[in-house]
């Protein structure tokens, strides 16, 4: 019994994992210091004995700082996560003693879900339950995206591209809103949009539309490529070039643009919500996915 007490896995307190957060996110364990208020010193002996307890290095050290290894992005990725539940749980309770769902949102949306999707399901949500804080974050849809928002413990939710083309990530559960149909976008009144050069962004599509793209030989590479969806517009809108672009993105067009249907075999991209299974359950996630649901029908 000795050797099983000896050998069982030791547990990080909260304190311990407030401090791997801020030492991954202050960059230095001396400004993580200065954030939570304490010394350089407390830091350091906090970090060692989270190192200790978890049987690995979380830290590279260095003259300029401190960068988590990659044991390190795991540890904190679960240290924020387990905060957050901690604050979730202190403010579901008191929230239950009154008969009200309430506790902190955060959601990651990219760009244009943020705009044009989100709105009227938040509206919903803060009228039926005012008590729930929801914050959104824009965030590129590109490499880790909106569900490594989710992973990384710095959103509940995310609004992510998700579906046949786009698997739901390990680790995190999730399910499919609506699927939009890209769309041939050009000035309006051009005599032969098809010989304009084309216009990009780079959280455009997954690979499953770029084999569609590279399958038309009428489809040039980019020529000119922007910051987001509203930018290729502009562009497109001003006469500079043609673009693919989905629906979402195309919310709002000016009368400039003309929008044409590229055939029953255009490519289409799925959105949808991802969470984490512990998150799934929580009383402001549950309300905001019910909110996004109906977006379904």
């Amino acid at each position: 019994m000795a050797a099983e007490r000896e050998s069982a896995p030791q547990e990080l307190a909260p304190h311990e994992l407030r401090t791997l957060v801020a030492v991954a996110e202050e960059g230095g364990f001396s400004a993580a210091a200065v954030a939570l208020g304490l010394t350089q010193s407390a830091v350091s002996h906090s970090v060692r004995g989270s190192e200790r307890k978890l049987g690995a290095v979380l830290f590279t050290r260095g003259r300029t700082g401190a960068a988590p290894t990659a044991a390190g992005e795991r540890a904190v990725a679960y240290a924020r996560r387990v905060l957050h539940l901690l604050d979730a749980m202190a403010a579901e309770v008191r929230g239950a003693e009154l008969g009200r769902t309430a506790g902190p949102l955060r959601i990651a949306a990219f760009r244009s879900a943020a705009l044009h999707l989100l709105p009227e399901p938040l509206r919903r949500l803060r009228e039926r339950h005012p008590d729930v804080d929801a914050r959104v974050k824009v965030v590129r849809e590109v490499g880790a995206g909106t569900a490594g928002e989710v992973l990384a413990g710095r959103a509940d939710v995310g609004i992510a591209t998700i579906g046949q083309t786009s698997p739901v990530p390990p680790g995190l559960v999730g399910d499919v809103l609506r699927e939009e149909r890209y769309a041939f976008v050009h000035p309006a009144g051009h005599p032969d949009p098809r010989s304009l050069p084309l216009v990009d962004w780079r959280e455009n599509c997954g690979s499953y539309t770029r084999r569609w793209w590279s399958e038309q030989d009428w489809i040039p590479q980019a020529t000119v490529e922007t910051e987001d969806d509203g930018a290729v517009l502009s562009m497109v809108s001003a006469g500079h070039g043609m673009a693919i672009m989905p629906e979402l993105s195309l919310t709002g067009a000016p009368l400039s643009v003309e929008i044409t249907d590229l055939g029953p075999d255009r490519p289409f991209r799925s959105i949808g919500y991802v969470t984490t299974p512990e998150l799934a359950g929580t009383a402001p996630v549950r309300a905001l996915i019910r909110e996004l649901r109906q977006l379904k029908g």
